[in-house]
């Protein structure tokens, strides 16, 4: 009975022995696991109606889709693109198929592939350019065995005329069946002492050319430029200092007719009488990086040394005040934003907003800081104890956006 009980006691032995040895391997290849998946990029992938992710450690989109295998046809689009670097933890990456459209554009008939939704981008796949004021009907194609399975879509163009506003004659494109419907389109307004060169029921047939004027007072028509806006991305991805144009803004161009009194040969009133967008601005996108080093100023910080690259040291600190009174220099108009990331105040053009000793730092002046490009737009006692110093804008405190 003795020699039955030690036998089993040494049988419980060396399964606990295998138990744990099993145990630490185990735990040991989880570990293997966890650090390997953990330098790998998630890929979440919407492909028509279907989702699905996984990880990667692929260097673009394009070279994880192709280790999953997920095929796609040259004319399909990707977005992001497929030569966007995998940098950041995560993506959600949309497939476009290419799909055939029949593009009609009055006895023009032209077939494609393209993976685009909207009416510009599938009309500028098929080479057919269009203008602000042409419209479009898109709706499923009704010619099987001509078009195939696909789409139809149609251009409905606005006809050319010349318009002579006021002394000032322009091209435009208009909708209007009328002479009356364009006016009211532009927005044309003729008033008591206004007239046309034909009666406003007049039909509107390509290429005619219709005058507008004003009895008695003069009239003056301006050329003004349209200013872009820009819309800026910040990329928590990206280090302090990268700065790229995604987009680029092009300006665009309005005619703006003033009626004016002269008397005595002096321009006595002036008063705008129509105002009509001939090309509309285009946005510019902007991308910003702001993925801080380990030596960027933090609350918690408070206050610290930073060395910029000429060798200068200066001393950091941090302020949450309402800066809208201070940007109005620098063309700014009052105006600034608070980065969401990271809360740093910054201004229209990205910079963030500091506070510097005027006599080295001028007002406007662009320097160097651990947490991105600045310019000065404001100054404070700090200086004259430490004359290098900046005093960094932000909503650290506040935390109210302002």
């Amino acid at each position: 009975m003795k020699l039955l009980k030690h036998k089993m006691g040494i049988v419980r032995s060396i399964s606990v022995l295998f138990a744990g040895m099993f145990l630490a391997l185990f735990i040991g290849l989880g570990h293997t696991t966890y650090a390997q998946d953990a330098d790998k990029k998630l890929i979440t992938v919407y492909d028509r109606n279907t989702q699905s992710s996984f990880l990667t450690d692929k260097k673009t989109i394009g070279e994880a889709l192709a280790d999953k295998e997920i095929e796609l046809d040259p004319r399909d689009t990707v977005e992001p693109s497929r030569d966007e670097e995998l940098i950041a933890p995560d993506y959600k990456v949309n497939i476009y198929r290419a799909r055939p459209v029949v593009v009609i554009d009055g006895t023009t008939r032209v077939k494609i592939m393209t993976p685009y939704q909207v009416s510009e981008r599938i009309a500028k796949d098929a080479g057919i350019t269009m203008y602000p004021e042409d419209e479009t009907t898109i709706k499923p194609s009704d010619d099987f065995v001509g078009d195939g399975a696909g789409l139809q879509m149609t251009i409905d163009r606005a006809k050319l005329i010349t318009l002579d506003l006021y002394t000032n004659k322009t091209q435009i494109r208009t909708q209007g069946e009328t002479v009356g419907e364009m006016l009211e389109e532009k927005g044309i307004e003729l008033g008591v002492n206004g007239r046309v060169s034909v009666d406003v029921s007049t039909p509107i047939t390509e290429g005619m050319e219709i005058r507008v004027w004003r009895e008695g007072k003069q009239t003056i028509a301006i050329t003004q430029p349209v200013p872009y806006e820009t819309e800026r991305i910040f990329d928590a991805d990206r280090p302090i200092g990268y700065k790229a144009i995604q987009t680029p803004g092009v300006e665009g161009e309005r005619t703006v007719t003033y009626e004016i009194e002269v008397k005595d040969g002096v321009e006595i009133s002036r008063t705008e009488i129509a105002n009509i967008l001939i090309k509309p601005s285009t946005k510019q996108i902007q991308v910003l990086g702001i993925k801080s080093g380990p030596n960027a100023l933090t609350k918690s910080k408070g206050a610290q040394y930073y060395t910029d690259s000429n060798g200068v040291s200066h001393r950091e600190t941090y302020y949450d005040l309402n800066m809208s009174v201070v940007m109005n220099a620098c063309g700014q108009g009052g105006f600034y934003e608070v980065r969401a990331a990271d809360g740093i105040k910054v201004d229209r053009d990205g910079y963030v907003i500091i506070a510097a000793n005027y006599g080295r730092y001028p007002r406007c002046s662009v320097v160097e800081t651990s947490v991105g490009p600045g310019k000065v737009y404001d100054t404070g006692g700090f200086a004259v104890k430490h004359p290098d110093g900046f005093d960094i804008a932000t909503d650290w405190t506040n935390n109210n956006g302002i």
